[in-house]
């Protein structure tokens, strides 16, 4: 998938700060996003998630408000030039996975073919 991180890289955009915002956009649960669960959904430490959102906030890509509930926690949401830079970079996926489905289904069904050629062992 080294298309997808050459893409956002286009974009201006490092990988990890893709992942970031794919994972808050991708955030369903009923609490709303916040850094610790940033940390947990990309594996890394919460200090580096911290980083990460700074880095984010500085370049326009996300906004980090008080949690209403809880003073101390702050929240993660998308902002309009997030949408923006994610459906671009989503059409560019879809393009590339509608180019890749047909050798991926080749790849598939050979060896699917040739593990039935194989004996039991």
């Amino acid at each position: 998938m080294d298309f997808s991180a050459s893409a956002a890289q286009e974009e201006g955009l490092p990988a990890q700060q893709h992942q970031a915002l794919l994972a808050i956009r991708g955030h369903r649960g009923e609490d709303a996003m916040t850094i610790g669960l940033l940390a947990e959904r990309l594996l890394i430490a919460p200090h580096s998630a911290t980083e990460l959102v700074g880095r984010l906030v500085a370049a326009g890509y996300v906004a980090r408000r008080a949690d209403p509930a809880d003073k101390r926690r702050q929240t993660l949401e998308l902002t309009e030039k997030a949408d923006d830079v994610l459906r671009r970079l989503t059409a560019i996926h879809l393009t590339e996975i509608r180019e890749m489905a047909p050798r991926l289904i080749n790849m598939l069904q050979s060896l699917q073919q040739g593990s039935e050629l194989e004996p039991d062992t």
